[in-house]
C-alpha cells in the first residue's frame, strides 16, 4: 500500500533530548555523536559464526499521531511511540508499568542525542532526513536483569566515569539487535538546508519508496505524515516469537552498534 526553525524546534526535548547551551554548540556536539553511530554501524564487521539465531519479523504501518504495540516475544513489547515530530522505538517488558527508560532506549547510546530509534523532525532533521536514514540499527536489553545493569550505569555513563563506560561496552555487545526498515513514507518536506549531522546517516531517500505531500505548509523542517515498516528483532538466546508473529532464522553475530554512550555531553 503506497503511503501516497532548526534551533526552536530543539527547545522541546523528547526523552532522548536534553537542552544546551547554544544551538551552534549543541550541533557540532551532536555531529560527533552522530558520526559515531554512523561508523559503529558500518565500519565494523561481524566476526565470523555458524550458529543460527532467531528474528521476529514484524510489518506495520502508522500515520501522525497513532502508535504502534506488538508483544513480538515473552516479556517483550515493542512500541512504536508518537511524538509531536514523529516516532520513537520502544522495546518494554510486556508485563509490568511502563518506568522512566526502555530496554532500547539504554542499549542504543549515545544517551540524550541523536539516536536511531528517533523517527523524527528532532535535533534539525527534516523530514525527508528522517525517512533517508534507513535501514537504521539499534540494540535493546535481553531481559530485566540486563535493563537494570544499563539503568544503573547511565548516569555513570552521563557523569564520565571511565569504569562505567567500559562497562557498559561489554554489557552492550551482549544484547539482541534491532533493525528498523522504512519500506514506504509520505512527509511534507523540509524548507531548510540540511544540517550537517543529519548529512552523515541520511543517505537513502533516493532508494526509500515515498510521497512528499507539496500541498502541505510551508516550514523549516517539515512533517512525516505516515511510515510504513518492517523491524527485525533478534530474539534473546532460549527465546522464541509469540504465537502470530513472523520468524526467521538468521546466522548469529550482528554489527556491534555500541558508540561513546556520552558523546552527546556539552563541553
Amino acid at each position: 500500500m503506497s503511503l501516497g526553525v532548526l534551533c526552536e524546534r530543539q527547545s522541546k526535548p523528547t526523552p532522548h533530548k536534553r537542552r544546551s547551551g547554544g544551538c551552534g554548540r549543541q550541533a557540532a556536539v551532536v555531529f560527533r555523536a552522530l558520526s559515531s553511530i554512523f561508523i559503529s554501524q558500518s565500519a565494523v564487521a561481524a566476526p565470523p559464526h555458524t550458529q543460527m539465531c532467531h528474528q521476529a519479523v514484524i510489518e506495520g504501518q502508522v500515520a501522525a499521531g497513532q502508535s504502534f504495540n506488538a508483544v513480538f516475544a515473552k516479556g517483550l513489547r515493542l512500541y512504536l511511540e508518537p511524538l509531536h515530530s514523529g516516532w520513537v522505538i520502544r522495546v518494554l517488558d510486556a508485563h509490568a508499568p511502563r518506568e522512566k527508560h526502555d530496554y532500547a532506549e539504554l542499549a542504543t547510546p549515545p544517551y540524550q542525542s541523536v539516536s536511531p530509534l528517533l523517527i523524527s523532525t528532532d535535533w534539525a532533521f527534516r523530514a525527508q532526513d528522517a525517512v533517508a536514514w534507513n535501514p537504521r540499527h539499534f540494540r535493546f536489553a535481553a531481559d530485566r536483569a540486563a535493563f537494570r545493569m544499563l539503568e544503573h550505569l547511565q548516569p555513570e555513563v552521563l557523569a564520565g566515569n571511565a569504569e562505567s563506560e567500559a562497562k557498559l561496552e561489554s554489557v552492550l555487545i551482549k544484547q539482541p539487535e534491532g533493525t528498523l526498515e522504512l519500506l514506504d513514507s509520505r512527509f511534507a518536506p523540509g524548507l531548510a538546508d540540511q544540517a550537517k549531522m543529519a548529512s552523515t546517516v541520511a543517505l537513502h531517500l533516493a532508494s526509500t519508496p515515498h510521497v512528499a505531500d507539496e500541498s502541505a505548509a510551508p516550514s523549516a523542517l517539515g512533517r512525516l505524515e505516515a511510515i510504513r515498516f518492517r523491524l527485525l528483532l533478534e530474539l534473546p538466546s532460549g527465546m522464541r516469537v509469540m504465537s502470530g508473529v513472523t520468524e526467521k532464522p538468521v546466522q548469529c553475530g550482528g554489527q556491534p552498534t555500541t558508540v561513546n554512550a556520552k558523546a552527546s555531553q556539552p563541553p
